[in-house]
């Protein structure tokens, strides 16, 4: 148990672990849209909009890696902060990125 910042103990319980997991699910899922990308770059017709697309691809990728990496670490604290609204911004932007490249591929 954590202290509170009024001086009471606090149990965190499970949800720093299930955040934590939620994290690692997310990057996982961007993960392979992106190789999948890659993939379609690579067995495709090899146009410079496509390899371009799939640089973009994991350009979007990296950055969310960085935002995910560092929420993980942020959540082993005992009491971590809250997600900061330009974090957040980021990640929805990410997300929003990699599912608009996952429909381009896909049609």
């Amino acid at each position: 148990m954590s202290p509170s910042p009024d001086g009471e103990a606090r149990d965190a319980g499970l949800q720093p672990e299930r955040t934590r997991l939620a994290w690692r699910r997310t990057t996982l899922a961007s993960s392979v849209v992106v190789v999948l990308a890659l993939r379609q770059a690579l067995r495709g017709s090899g146009r410079p909009v496509e390899v371009a697309g799939a640089a973009v691809a994991a350009l979007v990728w990296l950055a969310f890696l960085g935002v995910a990496h560092r929420r993980i670490r942020e959540l082993a604290a005992g009491r971590p902060p809250g997600l900061g609204p330009r974090a957040a911004l980021g990640v929805v932007a990410c997300t929003l990125a990699l599912a608009v490249f996952a429909m381009a591929v896909i049609v």
